[in-house]
């Protein structure tokens, strides 16, 4: 996902907004195997993983942080 898209998408859920998760945060998401990439949205509470470089902001698909 190239990075200038950021400004133009949000959290589904709550609208706020997102950025790319760190290596540590990507360790700290439960729920699925291990990601290469998701977007952290700006709590910090979830993240909505990257998938082939596609960003599946879908409610549903969002994962916690441990």
């Amino acid at each position: 996902m190239d990075a200038s898209l950021l400004d133009l998408v949000c959290c589904p859920e709550t609208h706020q907004s997102l950025r790319f998760a760190t290596a540590d945060e990507l360790t700290r998401l439960t729920g699925m195997p291990p990601l290469e990439a998701a977007l952290l949205r700006e709590d910090g509470r979830v993240a909505y993983p990257i998938r082939d470089g596609i960003p599946l902001l879908i409610v549903e698909e969002q994962l916690k942080l441990a």
